[in-house]
């Protein structure tokens, strides 16, 4: 014995991610990659997979969409252990995005702004309606003023990051002209309260993350998750696939026969994460990521 106390271990918290598909059009092979990534590195680290159908977008989303995407889900054989019965949408229950603007306005982060994007156009926003008294109502949106300087963070895939979020995109809009909130505002008030300790999703989004850890911390989330952001299906284009041009449909793929685990084999190799479109069931999608495995740029 050298005389020291030791107090209690406390176990790591088990990792919580998410699963979380916009219902305005139906399931492609790039949606399956970032689940094999999803549930891959959930059930390697023994932690939990929340499915959260994100419709903040109410006028593209369709309940067909909905109905198609869960559909395929459960054919593929990608149970989630939240969200699945009863559905979590984010329609369902609005209250926490108003509950969280509500706080940011009483402390004095909230504005109006009556910018369309035609005015805005691609730049990041100015600020132009910080300090103009534009009156709150229909067809006005609300922004939340962000802080100047950097954002610090470590992708598990890509390495240390350094964003300034108020540089890159201007203070943030969180509910637009059409009474939407926005994808930025609502996935960081879920992720919040759905306790997400672990984001994975492609790297198209890496840009969003800086400005999404400095509004947590506007919300009160005092540690960020982790993040894991993983490389894209491209075309041969070069351009990546996408629900509005039908590319690699799992309802086109099941409709010809194909079997589930043919098409998550082909999205792990599309994903480099075999090499060979092998056929590979649900269940054993974890085992690309434990270790020894080879797969290129994993944790």
């Amino acid at each position: 014995m050298n005389g020291r106390i030791i107090g209690p271990v406390t176990p790591p918290r088990p990792v919580r991610t998410r699963f979380a598909p916009a219902p305005t059009g139906h399931l492609h092979l790039g949606h399956v990659v970032n689940a094999v990534f999803v549930w891959g590195l959930a059930r390697a680290r023994g932690g939990a997979v929340v499915l959260r159908v994100e419709d903040h977008d109410r006028l593209r989303s369709r309940p067909a969409y909905e109905a198609s995407l869960l559909e395929d889900l459960d054919w593929l054989g990608l149970v989630p252990d939240e969200g699945r019965h009863p559905v979590r949408r984010q329609s369902d229950d609005v209250a926490p995005y108003e509950d969280a603007l509500a706080r940011l306005d009483v402390a004095g982060r909230v504005y109006a702004c009556d910018c369309s994007r035609r005015r805005i156009g691609g730049a990041p926003y100015d600020g132009r309606c910080r300090d103009r008294d534009v009156a709150r109502g229909p067809d006005v949106g609300l922004r939340v003023r962000l802080d100047p300087g950097e954002e610090t963070f470590v992708d598990e895939r890509l390495g240390p990051q350094r964003q300034t979020p108020a540089r890159q995109c201007g203070d943030l809009l969180a509910r637009d002209r059409n009474g939407n909130w926005t994808y930025q505002f609502a996935v960081t008030v879920d992720d919040l309260r759905d306790r997400i300790s672990l984001v994975v999703r492609g790297d198209d989004l890496l840009e969003s993350t800086g400005r999404q850890i400095a509004l947590g911390r506007l919300l009160g989330r005092t540690k960020p998750p982790a993040w894991h952001h993983h490389p894209l299906v491209r075309k041969p284009s070069g351009d990546k696939l996408s629900k509005s041009s039908h590319d690699t449909g799992v309802r086109d793929l099941r409709a010809a026969g194909v079997a589930p685990e043919a098409v998550i084999g082909q999205a792990a190799a599309a994903a480099g994460l075999q090499r060979s479109p092998a056929p590979l069931a649900a269940a054993d999608v974890a085992r690309l990521f434990a270790a020894g495995s080879g797969a290129p740029g994993l944790p």
